[in-house]
C-alpha cells in the first residue's frame, strides 16, 4: 500500500505527473477484471478512490514545496491504508464527503479557465459520484434519483456562479457553498438514518448551515463583470 504512494511521489519530483496518474488509474486494474457488463458499475463503486487519489496527485504536483508533497503524499498513504479500506456507514459518509471536496478543488483549481459548459458538465459529475457512494451505504430505495437531483443542484449552481467564479485564495466560492450544503444534508440525513436526529439538533445544523451561507453571499464581491 505504501509502495504505490512513494512511486507517485518520485514521479511528481522528477516532473512526471502525468505517468503518475496513469499509475495511479492503472492502480484500479481489477475493476476490468470481470465481464464488460460490469464495467460501468465497478467504475462507479471506485469512483470515489479515483476521484480522491488523482486529486491528492495533482495537489502534490501543484507545488514544489517538498514538505507540501510529503504531507500530500502521507495523506494519500492514509486514504489507502485506512480510510478506503473501511465499508461502516460513517466511513463510507467521510470517503464520500472528501471526494467529492477534492474532485470539485481540482475542478476548479486546476481547470477553472475552462469552457462554462466543462465546469458545469465536471461539478456534475463529481456531485453524482460522491452523493451516489455516500448513499450506497444506506438502505435508500432512491439512491439512483436523490443523486441525480444533488447533481442538478451542484451543476444548476455552477451554471450561475461559473459566471462570476469567485475566489477565497484558491478556494472557489461556490466548493465552500456545496461544501457547506452537502455537507449540512449528508449530516442531517446520516442523523436522520440512524434515529439521532431531533428538533433542535436539526434547527442548529440548518442555522449554521443558513449562517456560513450568509457569510458567504454578503462578503463575497459581486461587482465584477460577468463571463
Amino acid at each position: 500500500m505504501f509502495l504505490l504512494p512513494v512511486t507517485v511521489y518520485i514521479l511528481v519530483r522528477i516532473d512526471f505527473v502525468s505517468l503518475a496518474i496513469i499509475l495511479v488509474l492503472l492502480s484500479k486494474w481489477r475493476m476490468f477484471a470481470v465481464r464488460p457488463r460490469y464495467w460501468p458499475a465497478n467504475l462507479i463503486a471506485s469512483s470515489a478512490d479515483i476521484l480522491v487519489s488523482v486529486a491528492l496527485v495533482l495537489f502534490m504536483a501543484n507545488t514544489s514545496i517538498q514538505w507540501w508533497q510529503l504531507f500530500w503524499t502521507a495523506t494519500y498513504s492514509a486514504w489507502l491504508v485506512w480510510l478506503k479500506p473501511r465499508s461502516d456507514v460513517f466511513s463510507v459518509s467521510v470517503q464520500a464527503m472528501l471526494a467529492q471536496l477534492l474532485g470539485l478543488a481540482v475542478l476548479y483549481l486546476k481547470f477553472g479557465d475552462t469552457p462554462l459548459v466543462a465546469l458545469v458538465a465536471g461539478t456534475w459529475l463529481v456531485a453524482y459520484l460522491a452523493a451516489r457512494h455516500f448513499l450506497t451505504s444506506f438502505e435508500e430505495a432512491h439512491t439512483a434519483l436523490l443523486a441525480h437531483v444533488w447533481a442538478f443542484f451542484a451543476a444548476g449552481l455552477a451554471f450561475v456562479l461559473g459566471h462570476w467564479l469567485l475566489f477565497y485564495g484558491t478556494i472557489a466560492q461556490i466548493i465552500v457553498i456545496l461544501t457547506t450544503v452537502g455537507y449540512g444534508l449528508a449530516a442531517l440525513y446520516y442523523l436522520d438514518s440512524h434515529d439521532r436526529l431531533t428538533a433542535l439538533l436539526q434547527r442548529q445544523l440548518l442555522a449554521i448551515m443558513f449562517a456560513i451561507l450568509l457569510i458567504v453571499v454578503v462578503l463575497s464581491d459581486w461587482t465584477g463583470v460577468t463571463v
